[in-house]
């Protein structure tokens, strides 16, 4: 017998040991079965003062398997000893390896040869988080945990759909040469640098994105703002169409518009140079500032019937609105693009400058001032070099966009998907990845077998872009933390890798169910992970602080108890190695 317990507080059990310790191998770490006629309880050896150890209790055995956590302490009569490194395996290991159903994570370093994995389902069917400080190994860790997925001997995961949203695009070296591996696994990615032409340019359908999408494209900061964005939606799909086609309803809205300055109230050389500014920009073959207006004995354009004569008067009021009011259609009703049609980012800006003509908020500084800030923005974004990523030639529906995505140039099935989001500023690169999460989050909710395409949406620096915004206030839901509520349902789930998980959405991070954190100092980020994560022991917080690079602390729904791992280096591995200085710095004096 290991010892004797002589104390019990809290979850930590105190053990008077009998054994001489400079006999025998350092006991610290090492797991201890307190064993009494009720239970088997399992304790790590976390602490040895004047020959009495602290065990902390983590978990016990029920029914022959290992549970994590205690319903009850051990009695003072329990016996101690510690677990063999056979019964060990059985608890940190994988003793019936199924290579379909679990995955290899990395070596045991305190019991040697024991290697750690983590059930599949139990890892890949929850959200899940990997925290550490810079230089500690997280990237190194995710490329190593994906190549030992699918490099697996016999068990290719062919129909996985893994999508890195890569801030530094890092990733790219360690999976571009999966496939001299597996053949059967493809490696694809995508970039913002519009000048690299040896990798595709990362796209977005304007026509596919939502008034929510374009509420946060545009940084909308109220609700109120929501009702000018569906307008110029709705809009869109008169102003982006073959004018023969919906030539009715254009007249339809132009007309009305122009009513609307007419009996607006204003001086007649204020509403003539508004329905001058209106029908130069926006017009039809049948409505324009040439249009014919015929009276008995003589025919003259619009244009003409706008004079103000010497009283300051437009004489011909009656007469225009008269003819305007004959382009009315009662049958006319707009509605948002459905994603049939494409429009670019010209025709939606078109479309919103018309909508503040015809909401009448020219009339209204305020308002005008208000919505104007969006016109603002969308012009911006019309005429930088981010308009390259909106500009498509064909037209794509929302499932070609998406097989596109998740299928080679050779029509293979694509499993990694790497997005490198790092030539584009950080608000560009969070609006990007809410935009991609809510279409791929969209599409596996409608499809008729609920769960049938798994999708994974790993993201690189998760703080810069799954944050306790303001997305709620504006559209209702914060993409991300709707996904960590909804999304295990419909089988699209969350990686989230952070070096500062103090900044992340703490909705999304409480709906994570497996960690694993690597070497973390800051103090703010290490109470952070004390509060928000759960079964997370004072011990794991000790640990955290002195974990050597490549090694972290594993806990969750996948892992039967939290568990010290050493991860290899993956092979190949990522670029995310710190600058070479003295590389850089020094020559060789000739």
């Amino acid at each position: 017998m290991l010892g004797k317990i002589i104390s019990i507080e809290e979850n930590i059990i105190f053990l008077k040991l009998n054994v001489n310790l400079e006999e025998m191998q350092n006991i610290i770490n090492l797991y201890v079965l307190l064993e009494d006629k009720e239970r088997k309880l399992i304790g790590e050896i976390v602490d040895i003062k004047n020959g009495v150890a602290s065990i902390n209790l983590v978990g016990e055995f029920f029914e022959g398997k290992f549970l994590f956590g205690i319903s009850k302490k051990p009695s003072f009569s329990a016996t101690s000893k510690l677990i063999s490194k056979e019964k060990i395996n059985s608890i940190l290991g994988m003793p019936d390896y199924d290579e379909k159903k679990d995955l290899y994570i990395g070596k045991s370093p305190i019991y040697d040869g024991v290697d750690i994995g983590v059930s599949i389902n139990d890892f890949f069917s929850n959200h899940f988080a990997i925290f550490g400080s810079t230089g500690s190994g997280k990237s190194c860790s995710v490329a190593r945990i994906l190549q030992n997925l699918f490099e697996k001997q016999n068990s290719i995961a062919y129909k996985a759909s893994i999508l890195i949203f890569d801030a530094y695009g890092e990733y790219h070296t360690a999976f571009q040469d999966l496939n001299k591996k597996v053949p059967e696994i493809s490696f694809k990615s995508y970039t913002t640098n519009t000048n690299d032409s040896n990798i595709p340019s990362v796209k977005i359908p304007l026509w596919l994105l939502t008034i929510d999408d374009i509420a946060l494209l545009l940084e909308a900061k109220s609700r109120n703002e929501l009702p000018i964005i569906e307008k110029a939606m709705k809009l869109v799909t008169i102003f982006a169409r073959e004018e023969s086609q919906v030539l009715k309803s254009k007249n339809d809205i132009i007309a009305r518009a122009l009513l609307d300055i007419l009996s607006s109230g204003n001086t007649p050389a204020q509403i003539r140079d508004q329905i001058f500014s209106v029908l130069s920009h926006f017009n039809t073959k049948d409505l324009n500032l040439d249009t014919p207006i015929y009276q008995p004995g003589y025919t003259r354009p619009l244009k003409q019937c706008l004079l103000i004569d010497n009283t300051g008067k437009i004489r011909e009021m009656e007469l225009l609105t008269t003819f305007i009011n004959g382009f009315l259609a009662e049958d006319v009703e707009l509605s948002l693009p459905d994603g049939s049609f494409k429009y670019t980012l010209k025709d939606l800006y078109d479309a919103f400058e018309f909508a503040l003509i015809s909401e009448g908020v020219l009339s209204s500084n305020k308002v005008f001032d208000d919505y104007n800030v969006l016109k603002v923005r969308l012009r911006a974004l019309v005429n930088s070099d981010y308009a390259k990523y909106f500009d498509i030639e064909e037209y794509q529906s929302r499932d070609q966009f998406i097989k596109e995505i998740l299928t080679t140039v050779e029509g293979k099935k694509a499993q990694i998907i790497n997005f490198n989001i790092n030539y584009v500023d950080d608000r560009f690169a969070k609006t990007l990845t809410k935009i991609y999460s809510r279409i791929f989050f969209e599409y596996v909710r409608n499809l008729k077998k609920r769960a049938s395409l798994p999708i994974h949406i790993v993201l690189e620096e998760a703080h810069r872009y799954v944050q306790n915004d303001t997305d709620i206030d504006v559209i209702g839901y914060n993409i991300f933390d709707r996904i960590t509520k909804e999304g295990r349902k419909y089988a699209i789930l969350l990686g989230l890798i952070s070096q500062r998980p103090s900044e992340l959405s703490t909705t999304a991070l409480s709906q994570c169910s497996n960690f694993l954190i690597f070497k973390m100092l800051h103090p703010t980020d290490v109470e952070y992970i004390r509060q928000m994560v759960p079964n997370i022991t004072v011990e794991i917080l000790k640990k955290i602080k002195l974990l050597q690079p490549g090694t972290c602390i594993a806990f969750g729904s996948g892992f039967k108890l939290p568990s010290l791992i050493k991860l290899e280096m993956p092979n190949p591995a990522p670029s995310s190695n710190s600058c070479d200085i003295s590389g850089v710095w020094f020559i060789d004096r000739k």
